[in-house]
């Protein structure tokens, strides 16, 4: 896979950051066990990027609602007290569940706005918040640990999980070198995740769907189901997501409801950017190579504004940092040729 200008330009950035952190004393064997926390925490979100752009449906404004899904899945794992691989695993399985009916809907909206994807997922999946928000307040959930204290009723903002399946990926078969912590299991899994979603998209199935994103006029005479094609990428976009957020509650050991899942949509949309997503194709090497890049510059802009700044001048640096890269990445994406 060929690296472009705006990307080669992005890591020379961040290795200007790796020097300027090491010149500062910072402790680095910290950062770099960090930094493989905050890669795959968050690197599973990107990945349920791939299906919708490679589909032609466009990027997944719609993020939170395959999160709300995992959100749902956590939330009755904890509600029956589940804990470690056991609870872990009974979430993905009921996010999955959610997920493909959360997935027909969506996809289903979408196919009705077709050419007008991306401004009609940011409304659903924004839109679809609030509602969630309702729920969060009046579901039937009765664990105490998750309800306010006062009243007993309505779900907390934030649960935590250290009870239940907490850093149960980040805590298996972790190696450490040279004081760098690195850990296994919780790699394992995002490649587990990564190979799955390669050999869809090497499978008959998974190149009939990069298909219909490329030509859809070629794919409708050929006889092939667009819309329900359509569907199925959205479907397995929103899986992907649900399981996402299981992935980073339990890295972060809490689950955050309510209006937590908007934060995730636009880091995720970025990373696959600056990756090299170009057009309606996206691949594992632009998902893992936007991820590293965008989580490393974000890991590092804030410990280093604070050293070199006042400590209130460093969440705007990052802020400025990090969406002007993304924003040249944006700008600097080479168009496919029709």
């Amino acid at each position: 896979m060929k690296i472009k200008k705006p990307q080669i330009i992005i890591s020379g950035f961040l290795l200007l950051l790796i020097i300027i952190a090491y010149k500062l004393n910072m402790d680095m064997s910290e950062l770099l066990s960090r930094s493989f926390v905050k890669f795959v925490m968050n690197g599973v979100l990107v990945l349920a990027m791939i299906p919708m752009i490679n589909a032609g449906v466009g990027m997944n404004f719609g993020l939170p609602i395959g999160i709300i899904a995992g959100l749902i899945g956590m939330c009755v794992s904890i509600q029956f007290r589940l804990n470690g691989f056991v609870g872990f695993f009974m979430a993905i399985l009921v996010a999955i569940l959610v997920a493909i009916v959360f997935g027909i809907i969506y996809g289903k909206i979408l196919n009705h706005v077709k050419g007008k994807e991306d401004i009609a997922a940011m409304f659903i999946g924004f839109a679809f918040i609030p509602i969630m928000n309702f729920f969060w307040t009046v579901a039937p959930f009765s664990n105490r640990e998750m309800l306010y204290p006062i009243g007993g009723k309505g779900l907390r903002p934030k649960i935590s999980l250290d009870n239940y399946f907490g850093r149960v990926l980040n805590d298996l078969w972790v190696v450490k070198v040279n004081n760098v912590e690195i850990p296994i299991g919780l790699i394992i899994f995002y490649a587990a995740i990564a190979t799955l979603i390669y050999l869809y998209f090497n499978s008959r199935k998974g190149k009939l769907m990069e298909s219909v994103g490329e030509n859809e006029i070629f794919c409708t005479l050929s006889g092939v189901d667009i819309d329900k094609t359509r569907i199925k990428a959205v479907v397995i976009s929103t899986i992907i997501a649900g399981i996402g957020i299981i992935v980073y509650a339990q890295s972060y050991g809490f689950v955050e409801l309510y209006n937590s899942p908007s934060s995730f949509t636009f880091p995720a949309i970025s990373s696959i950017l600056i990756g090299g997503c170009i057009g309606k194709k996206a691949t594992l090497f632009h998902a893992i190579l936007g991820t590293f890049l965008y989580q490393s510059i974000y890991l590092l802009s804030t410990p280093i504004a604070n050293q070199l700044l006042v400590p209130e001048m460093a969440e705007i640096i990052r802020m400025i940092i990090t969406n002007g890269i993304i924003l040249y990445a944006f700008l600097k994406q080479e168009r496919r040729k029709v």
